[in-house]
């Protein structure tokens, strides 16, 4: 059930001028209600390629990103935020963007979180191209067979602040714009252009027809094998690091593959690290030699 209605303080504020007006939601069949379910609660896109973001923080990003964004919704004690969002709205690319307000506990019943701050917004991601990806000096980032959301999430959020011109994540990868991904890459994966589930020798192949270095991030330790370290690989022309699941690492054929094998020193009795960290160790040193520094 929907219902128009005003927006206390934001709808009268004078400040206010991009925010639409409310329309109320009372039920827990509205079909609104039920897209945002459905986004909140999903590893992937809905239906018809909506994604969803959570908390005051991802949809100021969000909007402030200028994707295409079809919905806000705010319980009634998320109605505080409402303020914050108006010069967010000036970015949105959408014709109308539509606002819904419910109720704390309809809300509380479709997050995605546990301590919901009660607002949320569908967005869709920009779609990006490798022209995009690969512009400039490229430095790509692909993750191959990268299971957890929260590492995804968290390598996107290193190469955005590292200088990466983009990310491509193969099959098998967890979704990089889930609400878990969205969370951990602190809405990097809303501005920085990826290519998503891409398969393995497809991303290969383009990236040497390029002209693209492949450096991969190994954990091969074996007497005899050309294993680098990040200071010694060349991160200062056109390459793409190489980044695997989380237990097993690159699959071999990927590897070989590679152009350069590179692995980060560590101390015993650690034998691996995460990869989110092993990408943002490696995304640091390519940053650092293209600056310059020594």
């Amino acid at each position: 059930m929907l219902a128009n209605l005003k927006v206390p303080g934001a709808a009268r504020s004078s400040a206010s001028k991009h925010l639409p007006p409310a329309e109320k939601i009372t039920s827990a069949e509205n079909r609104w209600l039920k897209r945002f379910r459905a986004a909140l609660r999903s590893s992937g896109p809905t239906e018809d390629g909506w994604v969803a973001v959570e908390g005051l923080h991802l949809v100021k990003e969000g909007l402030e990103a200028g994707v295409d964004v079809a919905a806000v919704l705010v319980s009634a004690s998320g109605e505080r935020f409402l303020p914050d969002l108006d010069s967010s709205l000036k970015s949105v690319t959408s014709s109308r963007v539509r606002l819904f307000r419910t109720s704390d506990r309809l809300f509380s019943a479709i997050s995605g979180t546990e301590t919901p701050q009660g607002i949320a917004a569908l967005v869709r991601p920009r779609a990006s191209s490798f022209d995009e990806i690969l512009r400039g000096t490229p430095l790509v980032v692909v993750l191959v067979a990268v299971q957890d959301p929260g590492n995804v999430g968290m390598v996107l959020r290193s190469a955005e602040a590292f200088g990466a011109s983009g990310a491509i994540t193969t099959r098998g990868t967890a979704y990089p714009w889930s609400p878990k991904a969205l969370r951990s890459s602190a809405a990097s994966a809303l501005r920085l252009p990826i290519l998503a589930g891409m398969p393995p020798p497809v991303v290969l192949a383009q990236l040497r027809v390029s002209g693209v270095k492949l450096i991969a991030a190994s954990a091969e330790t074996s007497a005899g094998s050309t294993i680098i370290s990040p200071a010694e690989a060349d991160f200062r022309s056109s390459c793409a690091i190489l980044i695997g699941n989380e237990g097993a690492g690159l699959p071999p054929e990927v590897e070989r593959a590679a152009d350069a094998r590179v692995r980060i020193p560590i101390t015993s009795p650690v034998d691996s690290l995460n990869a989110a960290v092993a990408a943002s160790v490696l995304l640091y040193e390519a940053a650092r030699q293209r600056s310059g520094q020594k």
